[in-house]
């Protein structure tokens, strides 16, 4: 039997579930990335995330795992264990660093083979996004993320 305030509650709780900024934005990041990880598994196992791993080192070489994790906005322990698959195919080295709490990671020959091996089937990917998502949007969709990632960042 439910109380009084039983209601209430209920369409407090069923709106913010509707309209979660976090929860909707979740939504439409993993069904992009199942999107993603669909087109590329053509080619690879590799999934989009470890992909964005690859072409951040391919672009600025070297980086130390709080560079890394920084430049993606991942915390250092999840991507110590995000990069443990890339380094045990052969994609990538972690290496002691100037001190005992430092490790680079560094893009390996068949990391960089393997970026440009999934290359055309991102490629793809990414066209069929922006045509389902329309031409006219995207750059305004991209900057909308980036400017929330931002003001998130600095709050």
């Amino acid at each position: 039997m439910e109380k009084p305030t039983d209601q209430p509650e209920r369409e407090r709780i069923a709106q913010l579930g509707a309209s979660c900024v976090c929860s909707n934005l979740r939504r439409a990041a993993r069904a992009t990335t199942n999107y993603y990880d669909s087109l590329l598994a053509q080619i690879s196992d590799l999934r989009i995330s470890q992909i964005i791993v690859l072409v951040i080192l391919y672009l600025t070489g070297p980086q130390t795992i709080n560079e890394l994790a920084e430049k993606l906005d991942l915390d250092r322990t999840t991507l110590g264990r995000n990069l443990k698959p890339l380094a045990q195919q052969g994609l990538l080295t972690v290496a002691p660093g100037s001190d005992q709490r430092t490790r680079i990671v560094t893009l390996a020959a068949e990391g960089e083979q393997m970026l440009l091996r999934v290359l055309p089937f991102w490629e793809q990917a990414q066209a069929q996004m922006v045509a389902i998502i329309g031409q006219e949007q995207v750059p305004a969709l991209l900057a909308q993320l980036s400017n929330v990632a931002a003001r998130i960042r600095d709050a």
